[in-house]
């Protein structure tokens, strides 16, 4: 089944962020090869597509896994978490209809 998680980074998470991107980065990846990625981006905190400085708000990742508790073992050990990024991280089931 998919699965969304959708992720709140606390203020002024930029360099949380690019200290954690890359091991981030590796974990998506990672379900991208095993087909199980639907889509995975930031929210910037402008409407542009490069916020500069200004950053991100959050994440969003939806992908499949085996089980809610599978989905939430997997958010739970991302490495923005870790690092900090992240103030509140929410995973639920996730119906896709369209495409």
């Amino acid at each position: 089944m998919l699965y969304a998680i959708i992720s709140q980074d606390v203020e002024d998470s930029l360099e949380q962020r690019r200290g954690a991107r890359p091991a981030h980065l590796e974990r998506l990846q990672i379900l991208q090869d095993a087909g199980r990625l639907v889509l995975a981006g930031p929210h910037p905190t402008l409407d542009t597509e490069d916020p500069g400085p200004a950053g991100f708000t959050g994440s969003l990742v939806v992908a499949e896994f085996d089980s809610l508790d599978a989905a939430k073992a997997w958010a739970d050990a991302d490495p923005y978490v870790a690092a900090g990024v992240y103030a509140q991280v929410i995973v639920k089931p996730f119906k896709q209809v369209f495409p």
